[in-house]
């Protein structure tokens, strides 16, 4: 296994923090990851890596080492791409909510991955973003502000978002038709990851913007939950319109308070703040950005 070879793995034992999750990734055996690494620590004379039972983790040498592998790997794919034509290949790694997946990435997939055949995709859906970086995920698609320390963040679009209730709720409650007659109503809470209590309703307003908590009449943590739950009445829900696009078809669902819109959520790409980006990650987020 040649210089590079060599580097690739370390690289990936470190951010898996596993010799047998490495080797995985690597389609690999264990005692081939278990060599090269042992090999490279003798060759540079410095101990990379500290073992344990449940975990490795890097010594300030392995941290600085592993910082100047990345840095070279990038620069001999971008060598091979550019001087060779040929085009991204290897493991790409994403993680996505399933709603977002399968409204938008998934029906323009196929022609993604007849581009570039020889790009091996694993789709996730996570929650943690802290995950993504252990797991070895290359990109994270996330709705909403996102703050995060490890990773970073890049726009890719927006989504138009919607109040919307029940026919049969808006039967029993009456329909809004100002903010006032909020007064009178109940929503389903949506409670984000890491957060004890429901997101307000927001209410753009004179060039403002309103946050409102009307009574909850149940609190999920699910998207599609929370679409069914407005289906059967349960009360008035705000989420991106792709969501609820079939239900506003089939009459399940109607939209209200149309003249204060909330603002729109933003997408965003997220990807490891000390890991630069391969090639075949290069074409993927130009790719979303098209399908955004």
């Amino acid at each position: 296994m040649d210089r590079i070879e060599a580097m690739r793995v370390f690289t990936r034992v470190l951010e898996r923090q596993s010799f047998t999750l490495a080797a995985e990734d690597l389609n690999i055996p264990r005692s081939t990851v278990t060599d090269v690494v042992k090999r490279l620590e003798q060759r540079i004379g410095v101990v990379l890596l500290e073992r344990t039972t449940r975990q490795v983790n890097p010594t300030i040498d392995g941290d600085a080492f592993y910082k100047r592998c990345l840095s070279i790997i990038q620069e001999v794919e971008d060598a091979e791409t550019a001087f060779s034509g040929a085009k991204p290949k290897g493991a790409l790694r994403v993680d996505v909510h399933g709603t977002l997946a399968r409204h938008f990435l998934l029906p323009k997939l196929p022609q993604f991955l007849a581009d570039y055949p020889e790009i091996e995709m694993f789709m996730s859906e996570g929650d943690k973003l802290s995950d993504a970086v252990k797991e070895g995920i290359d990109c994270v698609i996330r709705v909403g502000a996102i703050k995060s320390v490890d990773l970073i963040a890049r726009q890719i679009g927006l989504l138009e978002e919607i109040t919307v209730a029940s026919p049969e709720y808006l039967q029993t409650h009456g329909t809004p038709m100002r903010l006032n007659d909020l007064e009178n109503h109940k929503m389903i809470g949506f409670r984000a990851t890491g957060s004890s209590v429901a997101m307000p309703l927001e209410f753009a307003s004179d060039g403002s913007l309103i946050n409102y908590s009307a009574p909850v009449s149940l609190m999920v943590n699910s998207a599609e939950t929370l679409v069914t739950a407005a289906r059967q009445g349960l009360g008035i829900i705000q989420v991106p319109r792709y969501h609820v696009e079939q239900s506003l078809r089939d009459g399940s669902l109607v939209a209200i308070l149309e003249c204060y819109p909330p603002e729109p959520s933003p997408v965003s790409v997220l990807y490891p703040r000390n890991r630069q980006y391969s090639a075949r990650v290069k074409v993927f987020l130009e790719w979303l950005s098209t399908v955004f």
